[in-house]
């Protein structure tokens, strides 16, 4: 692509300045990618990267892109990250507060990519200094919805979502035709599992787990998709991010993962977004809105494409779906509870504490428990029921 078809796609200064919070993980990396694609340097200063425990990638990252700070979420490992980035002109921070020092550079595009509620505090204060968003960290919405949301309206900046199934939906949604929304109707692949039983599940290994039929993901978000726990999660964030009522969130499981998700209208008109399963294609739609950027990724061939199957979800053996709309309909902290005893019963499965199907089981179990908490009325509601339900689930755990 010409350096001068780039810049025509993007509005701010050039080089636009931006920052990747969790520049590591699988949507870091394929961010750089299209940075890359779209001119690198040339187009984009990069403030700040930040990472977890590969240090190695985080520190190659930086010295390729030229990265202001480039920050470790683990504080242990500060003098490791130091002296990888010797001699260069990268600084270099650590634990939470360099996070949030990640955060607050000028920056006017963040990518929010850190997994679990650890994202939360940094993407917050970029979107309170205006900065737009465009977010893959499911975890901003489900514990911290209307919060989030408007701390990202006051700020000033936009909120653009770079889930596959948001992204479709973002990009089917007409504007000016909000008043005949009917619908959203989000895909779900059905993941490894999608035609075991109850009794095939039951002895799954995380290395099972982990393989996804159509996605490169990571771990979490790949035993997520297994489980379903990802597409109860991006049930609640579509609340948020579309301002829907629930009885208007769909699921439908189509296994190719070529419809990324749909739109539908009042008048019966049902509008998708299609394509390979490649995450550069919304991460690109993200960093260019509202025009789209030339990408290197593979185009769908018609022709070729034997079928396209759609199947409704099983809430009996997946329910984590159920355990969504449970979720959505109480409100107030129980989408923050919901993902802090999932959260924790995922690393308890990891850890080999307990079997697949119990994630379900410890999550409900804690959702009930603290059904009549208070209201989401401040950030600090949402850390305090995250802290408790951590904590129930913990128990709930051990005894099991």
């Amino acid at each position: 692509m010409k350096q001068s078809d780039v810049s025509s796609m993007i509005d701010n200064d050039r080089p636009r300045r931006l920052t990747i919070l969790g520049s590591t993980g699988s949507i870091g990396v394929n961010t750089l990618d299209v940075i890359e694609q779209l001119g690198g340097r040339d187009s984009f200063e990069v403030m700040a990267l930040t990472g977890n425990g590969n240090l190695d990638l985080l520190a190659e990252q930086a010295r390729r892109t030229g990265a202001k700070l480039a920050v470790t979420a683990d504080e242990s490992q500060y003098m490791a990250l130091k002296d990888l980035l010797s001699g260069s002109d990268t600084d270099v921070a650590a634990g939470p507060s360099g996070l949030e020092e990640a955060a607050a550079m000028e920056a006017g595009w963040v990518m929010a990519a850190i997994v679990g509620t650890a994202g939360l505090a940094p993407t917050l204060k970029a979107a309170a200094r205006g900065a737009d968003i465009a977010l893959a960290n499911k975890e901003c919405l489900v514990s911290a919805g209307p919060l989030f949301v408007d701390a990202v309206k006051k700020g000033g900046g936009r909120l653009i979502p770079v889930d596959s199934e948001h992204s479709a939906i973002f990009q089917c949604l007409e504007q000016d035709q909000r008043h005949a929304l009917e619908r959203v109707v989000l895909t779900a692949s059905g993941g490894p599992f999608r035609t075991h039983t109850r009794e095939q599940m039951a002895n799954v290994t995380v290395q099972t787990a982990r393989t996804h039929p159509n996605w490169s993901m990571g771990l979490k978000i790949s035993v997520g998709s297994a489980s379903m726990f990802n597409k109860a999660l991006e049930m609640i964030e579509a609340k948020h991010l579309f301002d829907v009522r629930p009885d208007q969130i769909e699921v439908v499981v189509h296994p190719q993962s070529i419809i990324h998700s749909m739109v539908g209208y009042s008048d019966g008109s049902v509008i998708a977004q299609l394509g390979v399963p490649d995450m550069r294609t919304a991460i690109g739609y993200a960093l260019t809105y509202p025009k789209r950027p030339a990408l290197n990724v593979d185009r769908l061939d018609f022709a070729k494409l034997a079928r396209l199957d759609f199947e409704a979800p099983d809430e009996t053996r997946f329910p984590a779906l159920r355990l969504a709309r449970t979720a959505l309909v109480r409100g107030g902290l129980q989408g923050a509870i919901l993902n802090a005893a999932e959260e924790t019963a995922f690393n308890a499965f990891v850890e080999d504490k307990i079997r697949f199907l119990d994630m379900a089981e410890v999550v409900e179990t804690v959702m009930d428990a603290m059904v009549e908490g208070v209201p989401a009325d401040t950030i600090a509601d949402v850390y305090a029921a995250d802290r408790e339900a951590r904590r129930k689930a913990t128990e709930v755990i051990a005894k099991r």
